[in-house]
């Protein structure tokens, strides 16, 4: 071989090297929710910082799969078993019914979880100090606070004697919510009446017959779909002049009156920095299952104003937040 011919070979050999590198196939993780894209502002963006904060940067060394059930809880057990079909190093979920779906596919995958319910309760995990099996995650107890959202709906509103809640009949805690929700309402001598929504158009009937019902108020079940559709929902609360409670200040924030729940943007980060761990080698047995404490209280007084409700004085005291 000539010398020039040898300096070629060699010089296209590197390149080759190089470009194999370059073409190393990237971890898989795989992410599935029960909503959309963008539904929960800020979610996907925190949960990419978790990642990054570990050094996992998408599109350099991990590529993200997304699905979505648009609520269409009946959607997730397919979507499950796709992501699962894409060998993946990790699968992220982002509410209770995407997590029990992929628990039921993936049965070695690691998997890490943000539910609005005790996991344990739920049963995906059987302890939170040391899961068990392939899970972990981080969770706070947002759909089991439909009793507070009544004692607070009660303090706005004492002479209130009819309250409505609102379900997603997909949900597979809407019935344990339920009986929650009545022996709350039992306790404070309140009526209760559960409706259900999965659609658009059940918005709009649940809506008409809250009106037909002479409902005092209304509280929102914490759930994807309704999160999703919280401009809908506010905006029928006020075309019907109902005073409502929601479980997230995303409700709020667009109009809604009251929400109290927790504060999602660091749990979201949390799972990506779980997410981080796992590809760095740890397992989910060895890291704990976190809870969120944190709770906030948001109260929107131009909302109560238009509903001509004056908000007491010791309700805006512990408000975390009051929009003007």
């Amino acid at each position: 071989m000539r010398r020039r011919d040898f300096v070629t070979f060699l010089s296209g050999a590197t390149v080759w090297a190089a470009a194999a590198r370059a073409q190393k196939p990237q971890r898989v993780i795989g992410v599935l929710g029960s909503a959309s894209y963008g539904a929960f502002p800020g979610a996907e963006a925190a949960f990419i910082e978790g990642l990054r904060a570990t050094g996992f940067i998408e599109g350099k060394n991990i590529s993200i799969e997304w699905r979505w059930a648009r609520g269409q809880y009946d959607r997730l057990s397919s979507l499950a078993g796709e992501l699962v079909g894409h060998d993946l190093a990790v699968l992220v979920t982002f509410d209770a019914p995407a997590s029990l779906a992929a628990k039921a596919a993936a049965k070695t995958t690691p998997i890490v979880f943000l539910t609005g319910t005790d996991p344990v309760e739920v049963g995906l995990v059987q302890g939170v100090s040391r899961p068990s099996g392939n899970l972990t995650g981080v969770y706070t107890l947002v759909a089991g606070l439909g009793p507070k959202h009544l004692d607070l709906l009660h303090e706005l509103l004492p002479t209130a004697s009819m309250i409505v809640s609102l379900l997603n009949p997909g949900n597979p805690n809407a019935q344990v919510y339920a009986l929650q929700m009545q022996a709350a309402a039992d306790a404070l001598g309140l009526r209760l009446q559960v409706l259900t929504a999965h659609t658009e158009a059940d918005l709009e009937a649940a809506f008409a017959i809250m009106v037909q019902q002479r409902a005092d108020a209304l509280l929102v079940i914490a759930d994807p779909f309704f999160i999703a559709r919280r401009e809908q929902v506010v905006a029928l609360a006020a075309s019907h002049a109902m005073p409502a409670i929601y479980p997230f200040s995303w409700f709020p924030e667009c109009g809604g009156l009251m929400s109290y729940g927790g504060a999602l943007g660091g749990l979201y980060q949390q799972v990506g920095t779980y997410v981080g761990r796992i590809l760095k080698g740890a397992k989910p047995v060895d890291l704990p299952i976190q809870q969120n404490t944190r709770y906030q209280l948001v109260i929107n007084l131009k909302t109560a104003k238009a509903l001509s409700l004056t908000v007491p004085p010791s309700l805006l005291a512990r408000a975390d937040e009051v929009i003007e």
